[in-house]
């Protein structure tokens, strides 16, 4: 290859993405561009461990780990548009680079709250700068508002308990995640959080946030009429994927109504032939022939060892098509393992008032496994989940 390989986007994806083609036997020139300052780093402890203090970075790899890698790292200059007649992609500060094969890696950007930008004190959550703004605000805080509950939101509330700052969680839906677990158990999240003091409101959104004459934020009026005070807020509602500087390149993109995100084959490829997608912005095509974004950490990984082989010609290995991800919360470590929808059909297991298992259906077949304090019944269930097991061999044939 006469141009590098360039990867835009210093996250998760992007770095293992390096990885797999240095670790594959690539050895020609890769560039990996970013728009932040740091490094890439480890996201998911940013809502916990990080914004309570108890470590204050989060790095994935050390910083040779670039050099000695060969592995030009750009940052704070994010990629803002690309030719791929060209085959080039135009920086920020004005430059350009000339790639062979493009990544995009470039995630998720938080949903802003309309207005919030005029108030000190409101907060989203997804960079390290982010976490680092309300862990400061936390040391000042005497109560704090969540809006959504989410993944995010869910674990904000958590951490913000853990440092015994009174804490309203408000949620549109009827329970905390019941548009990606269901409602049922979407309420056995809110047990457990209603039981570590939040003060948690569902089925209402946030009208208005309210200021003082300083134009710092003292809390919010919801939807009902109900007014909350807050010196801290925390909006979690949701992120959408980082592809403005695709617009007008000729790279098709998934529709904002349809989950948004770049269109890609099983392997990665997009539309324009040399580029690439991989991560939380890709939307990869599934073995149904739909198009999927999954948001998860395990997520990339998996995806840049399949981008790689494809990219680099060579077999790819057999990775099991079994998505993961989990969310810490109190003391508990919320698993899901397959693709579990709210629609599906739901069977709790067991419930013992905190700690929970439940099977997913659809159609009849196992679709996912959730569990929150039952990490080896969660993990066990990957291969029955791979088999798409019937409901008649897990539960009975008269469930």
């Amino acid at each position: 290859m006469t141009a590098p390989i360039v990867i835009a986007g210093a996250g998760l994806a992007g770095l293992r993405t390096a990885e797999e083609l240095r670790r594959a036997g690539y050895e020609g020139e890769l560039v990996m561009l970013g728009d932040e300052v740091h490094a890439p780093y480890d996201r998911p402890p940013l809502s916990k461990q990080f914004v309570r203090g108890e470590t204050t970075a989060t790095p994935l790899r050390p910083d040779d780990f670039y050099r000695e890698k060969k592995i030009d790292l750009r940052l704070n200059n994010a990629a803002v548009a690309v030719d791929t007649s060209a085959g080039q992609v135009r920086l920020a500060d004005g430059s350009a680079v000339d790639y062979e094969q493009l990544v995009i890696a470039t995630g998720l950007r938080p949903r802003l709250l309309p207005g919030a930008e005029e108030f000190t004190g409101v907060h989203v959550l997804r960079s390290h700068d982010d976490a680092v703004a309300i862990r400061d605000g936390l040391r000042g805080a005497t109560r704090a508002l969540v809006i959504g509950a989410g993944f995010i939101g869910c674990e904000l509330a958590a951490s913000l308990r853990a440092k015994n700052v009174p804490v309203v969680l408000v949620e549109p839906q009827t329970a905390p995640l019941a548009g990606v677990l269901g409602a049922e158990l979407g309420e056995l999240v809110a047990r457990l959080h209603r039981a570590e003091g939040v003060d948690l409101r569902c089925g209402i959104g946030v009208g208005t946030l309210l200021a003082d004459p300083a134009g710092r934020v003292r809390g919010a009026l919801l939807a009902d009429g109900s007014e909350v005070d807050a010196d801290l807020v925390v909006s979690g509602i949701g992120s959408r994927p980082v592809t403005d500087w695709l617009v007008g390149s000729g790279i098709e993109l998934a529709e904002p109504a349809a989950g948004g995100g770049v269109f890609a084959d099983e392997a990665g490829r997009t539309s324009a032939p040399g580029v690439w997608a991989v991560g939380d912005v890709a939307a990869w095509r599934t073995p149904t022939g739909e198009h999927r974004r999954i948001e998860h950490w395990t997520n990339a990984g998996e995806q840049a060892k399949l981008l790689t082989c494809a990219l680099l010609g060579v077999e790819a290995p057999s990775i099991p098509q079994v998505p993961y991800f989990w969310s810490d919360q109190y003391d508990l470590k919320l698993q899901a393992l397959g693709t579990p929808r709210a629609t599906d059909d739901i069977r709790i297991l067991a419930d013992d008032g905190r700690k929970f298992l439940a099977y997913y259906f659809r159609e009849g077949k196992l679709t996912g496994v959730v569990g929150a304090g039952m990490t080896g019944q969660v993990m066990k269930m990957r291969a029955k989940i791979a088999a798409a097991a019937p409901v008649e061999e897990l539960l009975g044939a008269t469930q």
